[in-house]
């Protein structure tokens, strides 16, 4: 065989052994969410008890502390599961890993939709010292790419060390789509303030961007208002409340993760709570919802809120709901009935006639909107352009929203609502958000999906297990390339099961894979095997 054709089988040997693409090699990947591409080798590293972050040539300064405090996190996540031996001294054949190189090319850190999440990450196999190297274009970006570093890192139960396994480790990264979400909902059932932190914690191991939070709804109105301090007397208690230092908490934490928080006020239904403290925005004592349509008290109301809410959540998007409107209160109380009559608007009409108000006072305050897909379904035509829908129903909403040029969000009941505890994770996984929409222009406008934890049987007892492994499911198929999915879930039951007793290790209570939401172990066993 000539030097030439010698040449060309090494590297194509090169090629097989480094590329994940045969069976066996992704079988033995245990990154998740995979990656865009992604190649390893079969060698180990050990992580340097002394593990530095290294920032030269980065021209992100830091200010804020954002990348020292995801680095701190990588190393309790890496060290978390067991006892590290602090006074080890390795001597060994393998390689130590004295840090990592991070590398941003933007000074920024403003969080905001459609920033730039992508990373590059390299481990090597050897070197003197050795570097794993991390770019990125964004902090946030990078704050991905420690987390996938961290799913690399394993205990030595000899050693009583971190090791970094598989490499070298070659990762080019970026998510499919810019929003991918996780819904929670603290008016059937308050949701304790770490409760909620430890959720945000669990979403970036699975590069989740967007917590929505469904704030208040017909039972409680847990969330303090300023403006109008009455407004929480609709609580279930006077201890089952969040402060406006609470909530900014709740953003702060979460952005300095790399997610935003999306609020949620629900109008016009879902808002009997609100009349607890306020009786005039009901349309009556004995029929409490929607709010009064025909009282400007309303939206002064809903804007004094819209006002207090930009001053602490700064995400481009607020959720308007739009849902499950039952109009009848309004066509059955005189008052409403006659101004009803005196503006020539029956139940159907003064329902858009609310919406579109609500719309142009948040779009008054700065933001964009996003409402329930029944406001497209009743009256899509009159939307602000500026709207997102949000499908929940059912199929083909989607499809429909996009051919009239809006934006929509992908959440239906049928595979995406957590709280349908009977659906499994492979239906999660397999749920598609661009089913039947071939159009490359529609395909943009499909920004994202959402999972929903609603909140009518969860509290802080079982909030987790009913949230994961099937969230990680979602994550999977909002983050990866659509190419990268397994086309049969089964294909990634492995992988699921390692990244599901990763989160255990990490405490968060993860449920088995077998069974739907919410499920225990069927028998004694391995957590990978369950």
């Amino acid at each position: 065989m000539g030097k030439l054709g010698l040449q060309s089988v090494l590297f194509a040997v090169v090629v097989h052994i480094l590329v994940v693409s045969a069976a066996a090699d992704i079988k033995n990947l245990k990154i998740w969410p995979m990656p865009l591409s992604v190649s390893y080798g079969h060698r180990i590293l050990q992580l340097s008890n002394e593990f530095v972050l290294k920032t030269e040539s980065s021209k992100y300064p830091d200010a804020s502390g954002i990348l020292k405090e995801g680095f701190s996190r990588l190393l309790d996540v890496i060290k978390v599961a067991h006892v590290v031996d602090a006074n080890a001294s390795y001597v060994g054949p393998s390689p130590v890993l004295k840090g990592i190189q991070v590398v941003i090319l933007s000074p920024s850190d403003e969080l905001q939709y459609g920033i730039d999440e992508s990373y590059n990450l390299t481990i090597p196999d050897k070197g003197n010292p050795a570097y794993a190297y991390l770019t990125a274009k964004t902090v946030y970006g990078a704050l991905h790419g420690l987390q996938t570093f961290s799913q690399a890192c394993h205990f030595n139960f000899t050693t009583r060390t971190i090791e970094v396994h598989q490499v070298p480790w070659a990762i080019v990264d970026r998510p499919r789509f810019s929003f991918r979400g996780l819904l929670i909902d603290t008016s059937r059932h308050y949701l304790p303030l770490p409760v909620i932190l430890k959720v945000i914690d669990s979403m970036a191991y699975a590069k989740m961007n967007v917590l929505h939070w469904h704030i208040v709804d017909t039972q409680s109105f847990p969330l303090e208002i300023p403006s109008y301090p009455k407004l929480w007397n609709g609580a279930y208690s006077s201890s089952e409340r969040y402060t406006v230092a609470d909530a900014a908490e709740i953003v702060r934490y979460a952005e300095r993760r790399g997610i935003n928080v999306l609020a949620e006020l629900d109008v016009p239904g879902h808002a009997q709570s609100w009349g607890v403290g306020y009786p005039s925005l009901w349309p009556s004592k004995d029929c409490q919802q929607p709010l009064d349509v025909s009282n400007d008290f309303t939206f002064k109301v809903i804007d004094v809120i819209l006002s207090d809410f930009s001053k602490i959540f700064k995400y481009r998007f607020v959720h308007l709901g739009g849902d499950e409107v039952d109009t009848s209160c309004w066509t059955l109380t005189p008052h409403i009935s006659k101004w009803l009559k005196q503006h020539r608007l029956n139940g159907t009409s003064a329902y858009e006639y609310f919406v579109l108000r609500a719309q142009k006072i948040a779009l008054s305050h700065g933001y964009e909107i996003i409402n329930w897909e029944e406001t497209f379904n009743n009256f899509g035509n009159k939307l602000s352009p500026k709207t997102i829908v949000h499908n929940w129903r059912g199929g083909g909403v989607a499809q429909n929203v996009t051919s009239a040029g809006l934006r929509c969000i992908v959440s239906n009941q049928d595979k995406w609502y957590l709280d349908h505890i009977d659906t499994t994770w492979q239906d999660f996984y397999s749920n598609e958000p661009l089913t039947n929409i071939t159009n490359s222009e529609q395909q943009r406008l499909v920004i994202g999906g959402e999972v929903c934890m609603w909140g009518e049987h969860i509290d802080g007892s079982n909030i987790e297990t009913t949230i994961w492994p099937r969230a990680a499911a979602a994550a999977e198929r909002l983050w990866t390339a659509y190419d990268n999915i397994a086309k049969n879930p089964n294909q990634i039951t492995r992988r699921l099961a390692y990244f599901r007793c990763l989160l255990n290790q990490r405490g968060v209570a993860s449920g088995p894979l077998t069974g739907g939401g919410r499920a225990a172990p069927e028998d004694p066993g391995s957590c990978y095997e369950q």
